[in-house]
């Protein structure tokens, strides 16, 4: 009877991993190989940057965040793929970038590149003829360039402002042709170089909120302000309240607490399900709520982040939270109110 190919047994000689079926040794074993050759030109990267590229990377840094337009990020074929990348990650993190792909460029997109730009352009050999005419036309205009390349001698180079020297690496592919490991080098540099651009300009989780207002990010970055339920749906009752008004008032707004307050408006206590389960007896109905209040309850104010309400929230294990001026309560926050921002 013939064996289907995921029944195939490896043949003899194959190596084993502990704990990885034996069925998917060899794809394992190619994995760690690729896994490791990018590993080592990251290490290689690392080891770069704390020499000559270091000095060239800070002077580049400096370009860009004295400039006053954008980035524009070009490359070629992978090259070009991380360039996009490391344009979106510029953008999003506070300076403005945008991609313009080489042979567009030589079509009439070179109008989308001012004097007030600054250039980095993307080429592991240094010789992408497809970069030719943006080159040109930065030397032109006297528009900053800043070369990504592993080839200090390459045309690329000689043309540039800065140039950013990769370390040479082995490809992650067996025959040494697909670009792997040098993609991985160019995007780890595209980050470092967004991140210093980022500490240089002070920028914030604030700013990064406006940037990010869509999906699960921009949800964990809004305010509890922007989240929580406001007037006349906050449950609150005054200090001596029987606890006979408090279930109507609980019952009413439909968090499973009502806050106390004194006649000063501010918050002294938090009457919650939990507290009724303790306290239920015949009489609960004509006890006040301060009987039954828990004193001083957890709170969060308006400009905290959504994300640390539900934070607490979670550590407690509670389901709703009173947001507070000062003393005085200003809001509400359920764990429902959450769900519905795509936070939780």
């Amino acid at each position: 009877m013939m064996r289907s190919p995921a029944n195939k047994i490896p043949a003899d000689g194959e190596p084993e991993l502990p704990g990885v079926p034996h069925v998917h040794v060899a794809s394992v074993v190619s994995a760690l190989a690729t896994l490791d050759a990018e590993k080592a030109g990251l290490d290689a990267l690392a080891q770069a940057m704390a020499g000559p590229l270091g000095a060239a990377f800070d002077v580049a840094v400096a370009t860009i965040h004295n400039s006053h337009g954008r980035v524009i990020v070009t490359g070629m074929g992978k090259s070009g793929h991380v360039a996009r990348k490391i344009a979106a990650t510029l953008a999003s993190t506070g300076t403005p970038a945008h991609y313009v792909h080489p042979a567009e460029a030589s079509h009439g997109d070179l109008g989308m590149i001012t004097s007030d730009d600054v250039i980095v352009a993307l080429s592991w050999s240094g010789e992408t003829v497809e970069l030719r005419d943006i080159v040109e036309y930065s030397r032109r205009f006297d528009v900053p360039l800043i070369a990504f390349t592993s080839n200090p001698e390459s045309a690329l180079a000689s043309s540039a402002s800065v140039v950013l020297n990769l370390p040479v690496a082995q490809e992650a592919c067996p025959l040494g042709l697909a670009p792997t490991t040098s993609t991985v080098m160019q995007l780890a540099l595209g980050d470092a170089l967004a991140v210093a651009l980022l500490q240089s300009r002070g920028f914030t989780a604030l700013d990064f909120r406006q940037l990010h207002p869509g999906g699960k990010l921009g949800a964990s970055l809004k305010f509890v302000r922007d989240v929580m339920r406001k007037g006349d749906a906050v449950p609150v009752v005054a200090s001596g309240t029987n606890m006979g008004g408090a279930l109507v008032e609980m019952s009413a707004k439909g968090l499973g607490c009502v806050g106390v307050v004194d006649g000063a408006g501010a918050l002294v206590g938090i009457v919650t399900d939990g507290d009724l389960r303790r306290h239920m007896a015949h009489d609960l109905t004509t006890r006040t709520v301060d009987d039954i209040m828990t004193p001083a309850p957890r709170t969060v104010r308006p400009d905290q982040l959504a994300s640390e309400a539900l934070n607490i929230l979670n550590s407690r294990k509670i389901t709703a939270l009173l947001v507070v001026d000062g003393t005085v309560p200003v809001g509400a926050l359920h764990i429902h109110d959450l769900l519905l921002t795509g936070l939780a």
